[in-house]
């Protein structure tokens, strides 16, 4: 490839279709016709000798070989707009930005309702959209959704991704008011609830993967002990509404569990043995780290999420 001859705006061609696998919509991101993409992608692929996207039905798939510049790319354009861009300051009350945000049904309880009412006060151009996460791999929403970040459980993150620690959450027990069997033992709520009765009772798990055990059976098992699952389910909501309305209990966020238990009409208890708090990150691409819009957003989150940190209130 002759560089010298190269036309660099084609680089913004070849990341919008790298980011969105349709000529059409690459053309509605940067405010070109799809004539005008499909022009671009024939030199694309005369310059760099590779067919670069291949249909397949309604969709362009990436050769192996534009894979490897995705992100690189990516990264190239974002420090190439600073660069020119100089020391920009974002204005949340002046910006139109949209963004996907992935995470459980817990943050369509604990997060969303509080970030509308903040954004609509000092930032109401800018849009959110929560999306589910990718069952088995929550890693992988970031890229299979085009997810600005992803607020999930703590692991080995891979090396092309930045991590904020938000919260840690307890896990609590929760049952239905009036529990008979819990009524009989003498329980009130705030009691632990005792190892025995615990395994005894049937309980529903929370599980995005349709895993059968989840938050509490690995401290059980080195107990020599296990509980009895008849259950799952792949949103907190499903867990709480279900034993709302049966003799079912459930491990639970303590912040999830004392947001619903008067609306739900619902006890809670304490675990019969330790478990500890998970910790919850906000997750997103290095390539938006520097992004002004993208880390204002990241600093809003992160202060409405705050509050829910069990390690501060206790």
């Amino acid at each position: 490839m002759n560089f010298n001859a190269f036309d660099l705006n084609l680089l913004r061609v070849l990341d919008a279709l790298l980011e969105t696998g349709s000529t059409t919509a690459a053309g509605q991101r940067i405010g070109l016709s799809q004539p005008a993409v499909s022009a671009a992608l024939a030199r694309l692929r005369h310059a760099l000798n590779d067919p670069l996207m291949i249909r397949q039905g309604r969709n362009l798939t990436p050769t192996d070989f534009a894979r490897t510049l995705r992100d690189p790319l990516r990264s190239l354009l974002e420090e190439t707009e600073a660069l020119l861009a100089g020391n920009r300051v974002f204005d949340p009350r002046a910006a139109t930005s949209s963004f996907k945000v992935s995470g459980s049904d817990f943050f369509a309880e604990m997060l969303m309702p509080a970030l509308a009412d903040h954004l609509a006060r000092v930032a109401p151009g800018v849009r959110i959209q929560l999306v589910d996460l990718v069952p088995d791999s929550y890693i992988d929403t970031l890229d299979r959704y085009q997810v600005d970040m992803a607020l999930i459980p703590g692991m080995d993150f891979p090396d092309w991704i930045d991590a904020q620690l938000l919260f840690r959450s307890a896990f609590v027990v929760i049952a239905r008011q009036g529990h008979p069997r819990l009524a009989r033992a003498g329980l009130v709520p705030g009691d632990t609830i005792g190892l025995d009765l615990f395994c005894d009772l049937g309980h529903v798990l929370f599980s995005p993967e349709g895993r059968s055990a989840g938050m509490g059976d690995a401290a059980l098992a080195r107990v020599g002990r296990s509980r009895q699952v008849v259950m799952t389910m792949p949103v907190f909501s499903g867990v709480y509404n279900a034993v709302a309305e049966s003799d079912l209990i459930a491990l639970i966020p303590a912040q999830l569990a004392r947001r619903v238990a008067e609306r739900m009409r619902l006890d809670i208890y304490a675990a019969p043995i330790p478990l500890e708090p998970p910790r919850i990150f906000m997750v997103w691409h290095k390539r938006s780290t520097r992004s002004p819009a993208h880390a204002w957003l990241r600093g809003e989150i992160a202060k409405l999420m705050a509050p829910l940190d069990d390690a501060q209130r206790h």
